[in-house]
């Protein structure tokens, strides 16, 4: 049985006008920063596994009337499957509302089955749109996430209100303190990359305060084989900067970054919103082509063990961001000046 205290009152985060934070084991250290940033204390709730696999998840904070916000980052690992912590968030959520909860708000940085919006096969399956419908089939007011793959396809997966975040200014801030007043280019690593490169190159702007440089590498896959030659851009003499939106063994990330140091870039930095560093990913980021990796903690870099890229590896938080988002949810206030696709 796993239980996470509150020290503050559920009649005094009603009185304050704060909204009350959940955060499933799994997520709790990422929760903790977001509610420190954000001035509260996370509400407690219980968490208890069954001999044959089964789980309960209640609140231990009464919750009717609450304007309540539940993070769990949906990755596999290092405790729990992809589908447990799925079904966790889900089941919660119902108790939430079973319980009287005036609004549910999941916040779920890393969004499980996002890159499966579209069907590349006959008869295949568009679980994304799965998945949207079950935080739909348990009555969730609003879903939060952090640099999903394919925004369009999101929104249109989900009935209820969609929240699509970008990391972008946070891995800004700290790529901006790596740089010299050197040129600058940012490339994604395939076409479909496009949209996020270029907003993440017009936030570098902006830090910067000097213009930035575009470039794509062509990139195909079909039955897991990877090949395109093609590089668009001048890279000569810049700091380039590939930005994607999550890295899985990297080989992606080495491909755009070997062309961009053929093309005679100075060097590459990889900037990664979700790093999920599979089973290979140590062997392959330990490539030389990259100076840097930056990701966010949305996905802890649990699997990579110590060695060569680990010392590569900057972590950002995006805590601010979530708590940020969650006051301005909790306000009503606009989203649409602020952190979003």
């Amino acid at each position: 049985m796993r239980t996470l205290a509150l020290s503050a009152s559920h009649s005094e985060a009603l009185a304050s006008g704060r909204p009350m934070l959940f955060a499933l084991a799994g997520s709790d250290e990422l929760g903790r920063s977001v509610a420190d940033e954000f001035g509260v204390v996370l509400a407690a709730h219980e968490e208890r596994e069954f001999e044959d696999g089964e789980h309960k998840v209640r609140p231990l904070d009464p919750v009717a009337g609450a304007d309540v916000y539940v993070l769990h980052s949906l990755h596999g690992g290092p405790r729990a499957s992809t589908n447990d912590k799925l079904c966790r968030l889900l089941f919660f959520i119902a108790a939430l509302k079973d319980s009287g909860a005036a609004r549910v708000t999941a916040v779920v940085p890393y969004l499980c089955y996002a890159r499966k919006d579209r069907r590349t096969k006959p008869n295949d399956p568009l679980t994304m749109r799965y998945v949207a419908s079950l935080f739909e089939a348990v009555a969730t007011d609003v879903v939060v996430t952090l640099d999903v793959h394919n925004e369009a396809a999101f929104e249109n997966a989900f009935r209820c209100r969609t929240v699509a975040l970008t990391a972008a200014p946070v891995l800004v801030e700290r790529i901006r303190k790596m740089l010299g007043d050197e040129p600058l280019c940012v490339v994604s690593p395939d076409l479909g990359g496009g949209k996020r490169a270029d907003l993440f190159r017009a936030a570098l702007e902006a830090a910067v305060g000097r213009p930035v440089g575009k470039a794509f590498a062509e990139k195909y896959r079909s039955a897991g084989v990877v090949s395109g030659d093609l590089f668009v851009g001048e890279v000569r003499d810049a700091s380039c900067i590939v930005v994607d939106d999550l890295v899985n063994t990297g080989g992606t990330l080495v491909r755009a970054a070997r062309a961009a140091l053929q093309g005679g870039g100075r060097r590459v930095i990889s900037c990664v919103a979700h790093g999920l560093f599979m089973q290979g990913a140590s062997e392959i980021l330990s490539d030389p082509a990259i100076e840097r990796i930056v990701v966010t903690d949305a996905v802890p870099p649990f699997r990579l063990p110590a060695g060569t890229v680990r010392d590569k590896l900057e972590v950002v938080s995006v805590a601010p961001l979530l708590a940020s988002t969650i006051g301005r949810l909790h306000d009503n206030r606009p989203l649409t000046d602020f952190m979003v696709f």
